[in-house]
Protein backbone atom coordinates (compact mmCIF):
# COMPACT_ATOMS: atom_id res chain seq x y z
CA UNK A 1 0.00 0.00 0.00
CA UNK A 2 1.57 3.27 -1.02
CA UNK A 3 0.09 6.84 -0.72
CA UNK A 4 1.15 9.71 -2.99
CA UNK A 5 0.47 13.24 -1.61
CA UNK A 6 -0.66 15.67 -4.27
CA UNK A 7 -1.81 17.99 -2.29
CA UNK A 8 -2.35 18.54 1.91
CA UNK A 9 -2.54 22.03 2.72
CA UNK A 10 -5.93 23.87 3.70
CA UNK A 11 -8.40 26.92 1.51
CA UNK A 12 -6.32 28.27 -0.57
CA UNK A 13 -3.32 26.97 -3.39
CA UNK A 14 0.02 28.46 -2.87
CA UNK A 15 2.85 28.69 -5.54
CA UNK A 16 4.56 25.83 -3.64
CA UNK A 17 1.51 23.95 -1.71
CA UNK A 18 -1.75 22.66 -2.93
CA UNK A 19 -5.04 21.91 -1.77
CA UNK A 20 -5.86 18.46 -1.00
CA UNK A 21 -5.87 15.63 -3.11
CA UNK A 22 -4.17 12.34 -3.05
CA UNK A 23 -3.26 8.52 -4.51
CA UNK A 24 -3.65 5.90 -2.97
CA UNK A 25 -2.49 2.44 -4.39
CA UNK A 26 -3.77 -0.34 -3.19
CA UNK A 27 -3.70 -4.42 -4.35
CA UNK A 28 -2.34 -2.72 -7.81
CA UNK A 29 -5.51 -0.38 -8.16
CA UNK A 30 -5.48 3.63 -8.03
CA UNK A 31 -7.78 5.54 -6.37
CA UNK A 32 -7.93 9.16 -6.69
CA UNK A 33 -9.01 11.04 -3.29
CA UNK A 34 -10.02 14.34 -3.18
CA UNK A 35 -9.06 16.92 -6.56
CA UNK A 36 -8.17 20.42 -5.42
CA UNK A 37 -6.95 22.89 -7.83
CA UNK A 38 -3.60 21.82 -9.51
CA UNK A 39 -4.69 17.98 -9.41
CA UNK A 40 -4.06 17.21 -12.57
CA UNK A 41 -0.63 18.92 -12.74
CA UNK A 42 0.31 17.01 -9.97
CA UNK A 43 -0.32 13.92 -11.25
CA UNK A 44 1.91 14.35 -14.37
CA UNK A 45 4.70 15.94 -11.74
CA UNK A 46 4.56 12.15 -9.61
CA UNK A 47 4.06 10.16 -13.13
CA UNK A 48 1.06 8.85 -12.21
CA UNK A 49 -0.46 7.00 -15.53
CA UNK A 50 -4.33 9.03 -16.31
CA UNK A 51 -5.49 5.74 -17.54
CA UNK A 52 -5.09 3.64 -14.00
CA UNK A 53 -7.34 6.01 -12.38
CA UNK A 54 -11.06 4.60 -12.41
CA UNK A 55 -12.70 6.05 -9.67
CA UNK A 56 -12.69 9.26 -7.56
CA UNK A 57 -13.44 10.03 -4.36
CA UNK A 58 -14.57 13.49 -3.17
CA UNK A 59 -15.31 14.43 0.62
CA UNK A 60 -17.05 17.06 0.57
CA UNK A 61 -18.29 20.59 -1.68
CA UNK A 62 -15.76 22.81 -0.32
CA UNK A 63 -13.54 24.05 -3.14
CA UNK A 64 -10.58 23.10 -2.05
CA UNK A 65 -11.60 19.57 -2.43
CA UNK A 66 -12.87 19.07 -5.74
CA UNK A 67 -12.26 22.69 -8.05
CA UNK A 68 -9.97 20.48 -10.03
CA UNK A 69 -12.40 18.06 -10.84
CA UNK A 70 -13.85 19.21 -13.89
CA UNK A 71 -10.46 20.16 -15.17
CA UNK A 72 -8.96 16.62 -14.74
CA UNK A 73 -12.67 15.01 -16.42
CA UNK A 74 -11.88 17.11 -19.84
CA UNK A 75 -8.64 16.35 -19.91
CA UNK A 76 -9.16 12.94 -19.87
CA UNK A 77 -11.18 13.57 -23.03
CA UNK A 78 -9.00 15.30 -24.59
CA UNK A 79 -6.43 12.32 -24.31
CA UNK A 80 -9.01 10.42 -25.48
CA UNK A 81 -9.75 7.97 -22.85
CA UNK A 82 -12.64 4.88 -23.45
CA UNK A 83 -12.29 3.31 -19.98
CA UNK A 84 -15.06 4.52 -17.99
CA UNK A 85 -14.74 6.65 -15.02
CA UNK A 86 -16.49 6.34 -11.49
CA UNK A 87 -16.93 9.47 -9.08
CA UNK A 88 -18.01 9.44 -5.90
CA UNK A 89 -19.04 12.43 -4.07
CA UNK A 90 -21.78 14.22 -2.24
CA UNK A 91 -24.82 15.12 -3.45
CA UNK A 92 -24.45 17.78 -5.84
CA UNK A 93 -21.39 16.81 -7.72
CA UNK A 94 -23.09 15.57 -10.66
CA UNK A 95 -24.84 18.63 -11.16
CA UNK A 96 -21.94 21.16 -10.89
CA UNK A 97 -19.29 19.23 -13.19
CA UNK A 98 -22.32 18.60 -15.69
CA UNK A 99 -23.39 22.27 -15.85
CA UNK A 100 -19.88 23.18 -16.62
CA UNK A 101 -19.51 20.27 -19.32
CA UNK A 102 -22.96 21.49 -20.51
CA UNK A 103 -21.77 25.16 -21.30
CA UNK A 104 -18.56 24.87 -22.45
CA UNK A 105 -19.71 22.13 -24.80
CA UNK A 106 -16.82 19.86 -23.50
CA UNK A 107 -19.00 16.45 -23.01
CA UNK A 108 -16.40 13.44 -22.29
CA UNK A 109 -16.16 10.78 -24.72
CA UNK A 110 -16.05 7.85 -22.38
CA UNK A 111 -18.37 6.66 -19.76
CA UNK A 112 -19.10 8.90 -16.60
CA UNK A 113 -20.73 7.51 -14.05
CA UNK A 114 -21.63 9.62 -10.68
CA UNK A 115 -22.75 7.85 -7.43
CA UNK A 116 -23.95 10.33 -5.21
CA UNK A 117 -23.63 10.21 -1.35
CA UNK A 118 -26.60 11.55 1.30
CA UNK A 119 -26.46 8.93 4.01
CA UNK A 120 -25.56 10.01 7.39
CA UNK A 121 -24.07 6.31 7.96
CA UNK A 122 -21.55 4.22 6.84
CA UNK A 123 -21.91 2.52 3.53
CA UNK A 124 -20.37 0.19 1.07
CA UNK A 125 -19.97 1.98 -2.03
CA UNK A 126 -17.19 -0.03 -4.20
CA UNK A 127 -17.15 -3.92 -3.39
CA UNK A 128 -14.57 -6.02 -6.17
CA UNK A 129 -12.22 -8.80 -6.21
CA UNK A 130 -9.53 -6.71 -4.96
CA UNK A 131 -11.03 -4.31 -2.28
CA UNK A 132 -14.28 -2.57 -0.22
CA UNK A 133 -14.81 1.42 -0.09
CA UNK A 134 -16.57 2.19 2.59
CA UNK A 135 -17.90 6.05 3.92
CA UNK A 136 -16.65 7.31 6.71
CA UNK A 137 -19.40 9.95 8.23
CA UNK A 138 -17.40 13.34 9.35
CA UNK A 139 -18.58 16.24 11.44
CA UNK A 140 -17.91 19.19 9.25
CA UNK A 141 -19.86 22.75 8.24
CA UNK A 142 -21.42 20.99 5.47
CA UNK A 143 -22.19 17.09 4.74
CA UNK A 144 -18.89 15.04 4.13
CA UNK A 145 -17.27 11.57 4.47
CA UNK A 146 -14.09 9.82 4.92
CA UNK A 147 -13.57 7.05 2.76
CA UNK A 148 -11.76 3.42 4.44
CA UNK A 149 -10.55 1.58 1.97
CA UNK A 150 -9.99 -2.24 2.72
CA UNK A 151 -7.57 -4.80 1.01
CA UNK A 152 -9.22 -7.99 1.00
CA UNK A 153 -7.62 -10.85 2.52
CA UNK A 154 -5.72 -13.07 -0.37
CA UNK A 155 -5.33 -16.80 -0.76
CA UNK A 156 -3.23 -18.81 1.40
CA UNK A 157 0.33 -19.69 0.91
CA UNK A 158 0.76 -22.84 -0.52
CA UNK A 159 3.85 -25.15 1.38
CA UNK A 160 5.36 -26.95 -1.79
CA UNK A 161 6.90 -29.06 0.32
CA UNK A 162 4.31 -30.26 1.82
CA UNK A 163 2.35 -30.43 -1.00
CA UNK A 164 4.81 -32.23 -2.96
CA UNK A 165 5.71 -34.81 -0.03
CA UNK A 166 1.81 -36.40 0.04
CA UNK A 167 2.00 -36.24 -4.29
CA UNK A 168 -0.99 -33.97 -4.55
CA UNK A 169 -1.58 -33.07 -8.43
CA UNK A 170 -1.73 -29.64 -9.47
CA UNK A 171 -4.54 -29.48 -10.30
CA UNK A 172 -5.71 -29.33 -6.60
CA UNK A 173 -3.48 -26.26 -5.88
CA UNK A 174 -6.11 -23.50 -6.27
CA UNK A 175 -8.90 -24.84 -4.52
CA UNK A 176 -5.96 -25.62 -1.35
CA UNK A 177 -5.16 -22.16 -1.44
CA UNK A 178 -8.70 -20.98 -0.93
CA UNK A 179 -8.79 -23.13 2.21
CA UNK A 180 -9.85 -26.71 1.16
CA UNK A 181 -8.36 -29.67 2.47
CA UNK A 182 -6.78 -32.25 0.16
CA UNK A 183 -7.86 -35.54 -0.17
CA UNK A 184 -5.40 -38.24 -1.36
CA UNK A 185 -6.55 -41.31 -3.22
CA UNK A 186 -6.68 -43.90 -0.01
CA UNK A 187 -9.11 -41.28 1.18
CA UNK A 188 -6.88 -40.15 3.40
CA UNK A 189 -7.73 -36.27 4.24
CA UNK A 190 -4.69 -33.67 5.02
CA UNK A 191 -5.80 -30.73 6.66
CA UNK A 192 -5.42 -27.45 5.38
CA UNK A 193 -3.35 -26.15 7.91
CA UNK A 194 -0.72 -29.04 6.85
CA UNK A 195 -0.02 -27.37 3.53
CA UNK A 196 -0.32 -23.49 3.87
CA UNK A 197 0.48 -20.84 6.09
CA UNK A 198 -1.78 -17.74 6.41
CA UNK A 199 -1.65 -15.19 4.01
CA UNK A 200 -0.01 -11.89 4.92
CA UNK A 201 -2.85 -9.72 6.75
CA UNK A 202 -4.97 -7.31 4.69
CA UNK A 203 -3.92 -3.79 4.30
CA UNK A 204 -6.66 -0.75 5.13
CA UNK A 205 -6.86 3.17 4.79
CA UNK A 206 -8.54 5.68 6.50
CA UNK A 207 -9.26 9.05 5.14
CA UNK A 208 -10.61 11.66 7.28
CA UNK A 209 -10.69 15.57 6.36
CA UNK A 210 -12.02 17.70 6.84
CA UNK A 211 -13.64 16.78 10.05
CA UNK A 212 -13.61 18.07 13.82
CA UNK A 213 -12.72 15.96 16.35
CA UNK A 214 -15.03 12.67 16.05
CA UNK A 215 -14.90 10.29 18.19
CA UNK A 216 -18.31 8.17 16.53
CA UNK A 217 -15.59 7.26 13.78
CA UNK A 218 -13.66 5.16 16.27
CA UNK A 219 -14.91 2.12 16.04
CA UNK A 220 -15.26 1.79 12.39
CA UNK A 221 -11.47 2.73 11.59
CA UNK A 222 -10.16 0.50 14.34
CA UNK A 223 -6.98 -1.13 13.39
CA UNK A 224 -6.35 0.31 9.96
CA UNK A 225 -2.99 0.31 8.74
CA UNK A 226 -3.25 3.58 7.65
CA UNK A 227 -4.93 6.94 8.80
CA UNK A 228 -4.61 10.04 7.41
CA UNK A 229 -6.42 12.90 9.33
CA UNK A 230 -6.51 16.19 9.33
CA UNK A 231 -4.64 18.70 11.38
CA UNK A 232 -5.59 22.02 10.47
CA UNK A 233 -4.64 23.67 13.44
CA UNK A 234 -1.88 24.01 16.19
CA UNK A 235 -3.05 23.77 19.85
CA UNK A 236 -2.26 27.54 19.95
CA UNK A 237 -5.10 28.38 17.58
CA UNK A 238 -7.26 25.06 19.10
CA UNK A 239 -10.26 27.32 20.01
CA UNK A 240 -11.02 27.79 16.12
CA UNK A 241 -11.16 23.75 15.65
CA UNK A 242 -14.21 23.23 16.68
CA UNK A 243 -16.37 26.44 15.57
CA UNK A 244 -14.45 25.34 12.08
CA UNK A 245 -15.42 21.90 11.44
CA UNK A 246 -11.59 21.30 11.82
CA UNK A 247 -9.12 19.86 14.08
CA UNK A 248 -5.38 20.07 15.69
CA UNK A 249 -3.16 17.76 15.33
CA UNK A 250 -3.23 16.71 18.95
CA UNK A 251 -6.95 15.46 17.84
CA UNK A 252 -5.90 13.23 15.29
CA UNK A 253 -3.27 11.79 17.41
CA UNK A 254 -5.98 10.72 19.84
CA UNK A 255 -8.14 9.28 17.27
CA UNK A 256 -4.86 7.50 15.80
CA UNK A 257 -4.64 6.09 20.09
CA UNK A 258 -8.02 5.30 20.98
CA UNK A 259 -8.41 3.54 17.00
CA UNK A 260 -5.10 1.66 17.46
CA UNK A 261 -4.03 2.24 13.91
CA UNK A 262 -0.57 1.29 12.95
CA UNK A 263 0.40 5.10 11.28
CA UNK A 264 -0.83 8.46 11.28
CA UNK A 265 -0.37 11.00 8.59
CA UNK A 266 -1.16 14.23 9.33
CA UNK A 267 -2.43 16.98 6.56
CA UNK A 268 -4.41 19.84 5.56
CA UNK A 269 -2.38 22.15 7.39
CA UNK A 270 -3.44 25.75 7.92
CA UNK A 271 -1.75 28.13 5.92
CA UNK A 272 -1.09 30.25 8.74
CA UNK A 273 1.91 28.49 10.01
CA UNK A 274 5.52 29.04 8.25
CA UNK A 275 6.45 25.04 9.65
CA UNK A 276 4.71 21.79 9.67
CA UNK A 277 7.14 20.08 11.79
CA UNK A 278 5.35 21.77 15.01
CA UNK A 279 2.85 19.27 13.86
CA UNK A 280 4.09 16.57 14.53
CA UNK A 281 5.49 17.53 17.26
CA UNK A 282 2.31 17.79 18.95
CA UNK A 283 0.85 14.87 18.07
CA UNK A 284 4.29 12.82 18.71
CA UNK A 285 3.13 13.18 22.35
CA UNK A 286 -0.02 11.70 22.08
CA UNK A 287 0.82 8.58 19.19
CA UNK A 288 4.10 8.21 18.60
CA UNK A 289 3.60 6.53 14.62
CA UNK A 290 3.09 9.96 13.23
CA UNK A 291 4.33 10.79 9.08
CA UNK A 292 3.44 14.34 7.98
CA UNK A 293 2.16 15.10 4.75
CA UNK A 294 3.69 16.89 2.17
CA UNK A 295 3.10 17.85 -1.46
CA UNK A 296 4.86 14.99 -3.75
CA UNK A 297 5.76 12.77 -0.55
CA UNK A 298 5.36 8.92 -1.28
CA UNK A 299 3.98 7.49 2.02
CA UNK A 300 4.36 3.55 2.23
CA UNK A 301 2.69 1.85 4.81
CA UNK A 302 4.61 -1.98 5.41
Amino acid sequence: MKLTVLGCYAATPRTFTNPTSQVLELNNELFLIDCGEGTQVELRRNKIKFSKLKHIFISHLHGDHFYGLVGLISTFTLLNREKELHVHGPKGIKEIVTLQLKFSKSWTGYPLYFHELSSREPEMILHNKKVTVETIPLKHRIYANGFLIREKPGARKLLINEVEKYDINVAYYRGIKKGKDAVLDDGTVIPNHKLTADPEPPESYAFCSDTAYNPKMLDQIKGVTGLYHESTFLEEHAYLAAPTGHSTAREAAAIARDASVSKLVLGHYSTRYDSILPFKQEAGEIFPNVDLADDGKIIEFS
